[in-house]
């Protein structure tokens, strides 16, 4: 619990300071800067004895919070770090990228800021990568079955390493030209730099696992073949479908999906060189989505240079805190002010792109409206607002409004697997598909998602695939 009074003495909730706005938007580097121990220390006796830890319930892997707060303030940093891993196989990830259902559900936030829980997670496994504790755990005897892992992001990550660490075989395959899916290529340097992903592939490598990148499965691998070849296969490709915007202009040269921009601007930030890199250098920018995506496109397009930037959400503002009807333990639905925020705050709601009108074939301006959003029994729907029609300069148009789902052609298609009404993979409860020995994780099954969501289903269909093939499991289940 920490200390039992710390909660009433320790009222301010502190996290660490982000580098100043005109330093960090000349480089690709995280934006935090360190943070003392002992002020963490601090935050952690803010945790409560609450009785009922709705933490847990908060997260999806179930992580057993107020342990893992008890250790880190009485200084037992390495059982921190062994409670931590117990249901996490990636701390370092979520501490860093998760929105922290966990805070949001804590106890302490009724009537108080909510106890630190992320960045006491993310501390503890990197005092724990420092002081060396955290070593490869390869399996004390061979299963002899095979399993091949479709998809290397935090889903399929999860599940491979978990698979391996009880004895059998594990490949896991990437399309692209890295590991770590989303991870690798979606995410922003600014956000997590990918030398972590890199420290968790070292340990799955002298582990057992083996990668294979560059396997498209289902365009230049064969599912079928692959499926003969394991005994299991796991589909962690993620709802790589981005939603398109259905208006007229938009085949014009200019305008991409948020994950293709990223892809390019994240490839060149790791150091490659491209031949032909859609850049926001000296342009007139447009990002559609108010999300996590908008925020990495923002961030991205500050730093490579952009001369001007909206960013426009279809719905409206949210609110600075809980409506009436939004209360705990639910997830606030309020406003969020994200590093790229503070380094250009571009956001405008209630905004509809109408067309989009070029030049020559290319992408010159963007037409759109305001909304009112109505109650219509019941439902808010949007009407457009009369006179409301503005145009703005648009050279680069990013659509970061979501995805739809996965990709049907190719690998799906071909397995044969039934989809939900939603258009997902249809899972059991064990993650087994409508296939015999294909199982499903991460946002395959569920649509987008947290990354949080994405292990714990990696951990689930590594409990599912260890049951099938060797009758029981003592992999945990988290959800």
């Amino acid at each position: 619990m920490g200390k039992p009074t710390g909660f009433m003495e320790i009222k301010q909730r502190e996290l660490p300071t982000r580098r100043p706005v005109e330093e960090r938007i000349r480089d690709w580097q995280e934006v935090y800067l360190p943070f003392a121990q002992e002020t963490l220390q601090r935050q952690a006796s803010r945790c409560m004895d609450c009785g009922v830890p709705f933490c847990h319930q908060g997260c999806p892997l179930g992580n057993i919070v107020p342990d893992w707060n008890d250790l880190v303030y009485r200084d037992r940093w390495r059982e921190a770090m062994d409670r931590l891993h117990l249901t996490n196989n990636f701390p370092e990830f979520t501490g860093r990228l998760c929105p922290a259902p966990c805070e949001a559900s804590c106890v302490l936030g009724i009537n108080e800021p909510a106890v630190t829980i992320k960045q006491i997670e993310k501390t503890i496994v990197e005092h724990a990568w420092k002081n060396g504790w955290i070593k490869p755990q390869p399996p004390t005897k061979e299963t002899g079955k095979s399993v091949g892992v479709i998809g290397s992001g935090p889903a399929g990550m999860a599940c491979a390493q978990q698979l391996r660490r009880v004895g059998h075989k594990v490949t896991l395959y990437e399309r692209s030209d890295r590991i770590g899916g989303l991870l690798r290529y979606g995410i922003p340097e600014f956000k997590m730099e990918k030398k972590y992903i890199d420290r968790r592939m070292k340990q799955m490598e002298e582990e057992g696992v083996v990668f294979i990148v560059n396997a498209h499965i289902g365009v230049n691998v064969d599912v079928l073949e692959l499926k003969s070849k394991h005994d299991a296969l796991v589909l962690c490709g993620g709802a790589s479908s981005p939603r398109d915007l259905k208006v007229p202009g938009r085949e014009l040269e200019g305008t991409y999906p948020a994950v293709q921009f990223l892809t390019q601007a994240n490839k060149v930030a790791y150091g490659d060189k491209l031949s032909s890199q859609v850049t926001a250098k000296d342009k007139h920018v447009v990002i559609l989505g108010g999300g996590d995506t908008g925020a990495d496109c923002l961030g991205t397009v500050i730093r490579q240079g952009a001369k001007e930037i909206h960013q426009y959400e279809l719905l409206p503002k949210p609110p600075l805190e809980r409506a009436a009807n939004n209360p705990w333990p639910e997830w606030p639905r309020t406003l969020r002010v994200e590093s790229a925020h503070e380094e250009c705050e571009a956001r405008d709601y209630n905004i509809e792109t109408t067309r989009l009108e070029g030049e020559d074939g290319k992408l010159k301006f963007l037409h759109a409206r305001r909304l009112n959003w109505v109650n219509v029994n019941g439902q808010f729907k949007p009407e457009p607002i009369p006179g409301s029609d503005f145009t703005v300069r648009c050279d680069l148009l990013l659509l970061a409004m979501g995805f739809v789902g996965s990709e049907k052609p190719g690998m799906l298609e071909k397995l044969g697997v039934e989809f939900d009404p939603r258009g997902n993979v249809k899972a059991n409860a064990d993650k087994m598909t409508s296939v015999p020995g294909v199982f499903t994780a991460g946002d395959m099954t569920r649509g987008q998602s947290l990354i949080v969501w994405a292990i714990a289903e990696g951990r689930t269909a590594a409990h599912g695939v260890d049951k099938f093939l060797m009758g029981e499991t003592q992999l945990p289940r988290p959800i």
